[in-house]
């Protein structure tokens, strides 16, 4: 999930006040104090550190180093003394208490020398990977040089009547300040395709919105999937702002027309562009996790984290520290903690470690397609995402429960201060729960995370303290939300 979609919802979304009475967790706060005691950031910072190293490749969905991921979690679940969830065989339909939820799945994978070449026709010059561009990381197989076309953010009325066929063409990321419909890089693609484009480049542009800079987002490019089957995709690469601007020298000046007036700024550069990688697309297993501890009603609680990540492709590792070994750690321990404490829940807890988040959110989507529990008897779902950076506050999103329940859980935690607590926000894995009718509260640690979807999502980059503060939160809530009627 990205964190700054999170920060877009801060001018939309009443912050609720910090201080909020937290009597009705009097009772359960002598058993909790011992169990927030032995949270340990080290053990956290391990599990972080053995999920992104090289052995797991970056644990994209579908690949060996995502299979061996989920095995690894399998053991770390039974180490700590949880019971594997009972999953019905996708093709037998036969229980079995395996844990481990699969559904087919396609990863695409770039070959290790992709070349993006920029300059005229007659001089191409190659570009440097992962700081100039990142081709997209799902895009079709490129051999491809033509003239680069402008089309402003690629809506339609920004194609004007500038002829793309067999061009490239070069869109700017989001949507223009004044428009008010979505508009995804799905459906600037299928565009630029219906178009004849041969291919396209994306960029941030010189002018940063407010939710922009809230973002910390800078002109460098990002790992991202079109989320398109390969029969609607085309050859495309995120390119860098700088480069972008001396494709069109003047970008700023049009980019700052175009979200102020409703006239095409589109132009057919002097520039040539040059794409070319091959991409393969194999077949493989997605993989959720579930394991249980026990309660003592009919309800559920689930507590989830996404593990995988980019991989590695295009010549380059996305360790996926922060996104999200970092949730999947925090998950580990509070799991740690609860078995170990002796403490029986009202509500069984069930947590899960999800695959696919980072396509289009489809292990969740599989697992409220076969949960392990009736989702009518599931009480609540914690999402843990991005745990490991930022300025050390949580945000907390909240949807079907009364934003007191979320705020209440952050005092026996020692953090009534430190939550910004705001409604529903798009993206990650609580979405499929919400849109099914289940209660959510999703937990990031607030702030810039400048190592988002980048190949430096170091384990080295991660905050022992946020990680600490996330696992008391997250640790005080499923205590609180156990015992609620």
């Amino acid at each position: 999930m990205d964190p700054g979609r999170i920060s877009a919802l801060l001018l939309s979304v009443a912050l609720l006040p910090c201080l909020v009475q937290a009597a009705s967790l009097d009772d359960t706060e002598p058993a909790l104090a011992p169990s927030l005691a032995r949270i340990s950031p080290e053990r956290m910072q391990a599990d972080i550190a053995a999920l992104s190293a090289p052995e797991f490749q970056g644990r994209q969905a579908g690949t060996e180093g995502d299979r061996r991921s989920a095995a690894w979690i399998g053991d770390r679940f039974r180490s700590i003394g949880l019971a594997l969830a009972t999953i019905a065989d996708r093709l037998s339909g036969d229980q079995a208490p395996t844990g481990f939820m699969t559904s087919v799945v396609t990863a695409p994978v770039i070959d290790t020398d992709p070349v993006l070449r920029l300059g005229s026709a007659m001089s191409l010059h190659t570009i440097q990977l992962g700081t100039d561009y990142l081709p997209v990381l799902d895009s079709s197989s490129a051999d491809v040089q033509a003239p680069i076309v402008f089309v402003g953010y690629g809506t339609g009325e920004e194609y004007g009547n500038v002829e793309v066929t067999n061009c490239i063409v070069l869109f700017l990321r989001g949507k223009p300040e004044r428009a008010t419909a979505a508009l995804s890089h799905a459906d600037k693609v299928r565009l630029a395709r219906a178009k004849g484009a041969a291919g396209y480049l994306t960029a941030t542009g010189p002018i940063l919105g407010p939710y922009e800079i809230r973002r910390g987002v800078t002109g460098t490019p990002r790992a991202f999937y079109a989320q398109l089957p390969e029969s609607e995709t085309l050859p495309g690469a995120w390119i860098s702002t700088q480069r972008a601007e001396t494709i069109v020298s003047d970008l700023r000046e049009r980019q700052a027309k175009l979200n102020t007036e409703p006239s095409p700024q589109s132009i057919r550069t002097e520039h040539y562009a040059g794409l070319h990688w091959q991409t393969h697309r194999r077949e493989g297993l997605l993989i959720n996790v579930v394991a249980l501890l026990p309660g003592t009603g009919s309800e559920a609680i689930v507590i989830g984290a996404h593990r995988d990540h980019f991989g590695s492709t295009a010549g380059l590792v996305f360790p996926g520290a922060d996104d999200n070994a970092s949730g999947t750690a925090v998950m580990l321990e509070v799991a740690r903690l609860l078995t170990s404490s002796g403490w029986r829940s009202k509500h069984t807890i069930l947590f899960v470690s999800f695959s696919g988040e980072e396509r289009d959110l489809l292990g969740s989507r599989l697992y409220v397609a076969r949960p392990a529990m009736p989702l009518t008897r599931t009480k609540a779902m914690i999402n843990i995402d991005h745990a490991g950076v930022g300025n050390g506050r949580l945000t907390v999103g909240v949807t079907g429960l009364d934003k007191t329940t979320a705020q209440a859980a952050g005092q026996p935690a020692g953090l009534p201060d430190k939550l910004d607590l705001f409604g529903f926000f798009p993206g990650g894995d609580h979405v499929p729960f919400k849109e099914a009718g289940v209660p959510t509260i999703t937990v990031v640690s607030g702030g810039v995370h400048p190592h988002f979807h980048r190949p430096t999502d170091t384990a080295d980059t991660i905050d022992p303290e946020i990680l600490r503060n996330v696992a008391r939160y997250v640790l005080a809530l499923v205590w609180h939300l156990s015992d609620a009627p």
